[in-house]
């Protein structure tokens, strides 16, 4: 039970298709080959479709059945496409075959009028570092209303932490559990302040229904301040490999950039205060 009538409920073998060789293929697989831009293409998803995710090559692996080995070749523009592979990478990143296989399109951003119609529900999207759980709460007590973390209604419901419901239930179950949460959410909390997680973005049926019950918020910030403020938060594994880590987080943030676009208004935070950036956010919000 939460504030302001707020009440939810409680809760094999890896394939290896790699190695396939112009000789193997008995195709012309110089520069400007269909064959060549077309793979090199369907690299590009891949890798576009992981970083979103947040998932290395080794979960991917892990989840998909698909050798890493596999899973590079491909990402590079040089994997043999055999369909059944490429299906099963497919379900493992919890998108059509078709994902893999056609270029996307991103829906431009709502128009303003729409954001009018859900204002006492407010979803903060961004990713990890931005500021989604700092200022949320600060937010939902200056509106009176509950503040709820998407994440952790999901371990509610799981009984479990998200790192058990990653190994246990992959990508794909937890994605599942995420929209059912959302969905009793948005049933129960007319009035709220949500934090959601940095991939909701990605799971597009989830991030339209979030779109259109709430007025969002993309909490943003430059990459050196995301990944000093997860560090700040008591998370010392960017530390391990900093330069790697960096890199990882500028590609999921490129992935992602055109979707968290898409939210009603867009809130800076980097070289600011909390409390200036709380006072940006409320005449953001009107």
């Amino acid at each position: 039970m939460t504030t302001d009538g707020c009440m939810l409920p409680q809760p094999g073998r890896k394939h290896d298709g790699t190695g396939l060789s112009a000789h193997r293929m008995g195709r012309d697989m110089t520069p400007g080959n269909d064959d060549v831009d077309f793979l090199y293409a369907l690299g590009q998803r891949m890798r576009l479709l992981r970083a979103r995710r947040g998932m290395t090559r080794r979960i991917l692996a892990a989840q998909s059945g698909v050798s890493e080995r596999y899973i590079s070749a491909v990402e590079s523009g040089t994997g043999n496409g055999s369909i059944l592979l490429l299906r099963a990478l497919a379900e493992a990143l919890h998108v059509e075959l078709r994902a893999l296989l056609e270029d996307e399109s991103v829906a431009p951003a709502a128009p303003a009028s729409r954001a009018a119609e859900h204002r006492e529900r407010i979803a903060l999207i961004g990713l990890r570092g931005a500021g989604k759980s700092t200022l949320g709460p600060l937010l939902a007590d200056r509106l009176g209303i509950p503040f709820l973390e998407l994440d952790r209604e999901v371990e509610k419901e799981a009984g479990l932490g998200l790192g058990e419901i990653m190994e246990l239930h992959g990508q794909a179950g937890f994605r599942r559990l995420e929209r059912g949460v959302l969905d009793r959410v948005i049933a129960a909390c007319p009035r709220a302040v949500i934090a959601a997680g940095g991939g909701i973005v990605a799971e597009a049926a989830t991030f339209d229904r979030l779109l259109g019950a709430c007025l969002t918020v993309w909490v943003k910030a430059k990459p050196e301040e995301h990944m000093q403020r997860v560090i700040d938060q008591g998370d010392l594994r960017p530390m391990r490999d900093n330069r790697r880590s960096m890199d990882d987080l500028r590609a999921i943030l490129a992935s992602r950039e055109a979707l968290y676009a898409r939210a009603d208004v867009q809130l800076e935070t980097s070289g600011r205060t909390v409390a200036e950036t709380l006072d940006m956010l409320l005449a953001a919000i009107g």
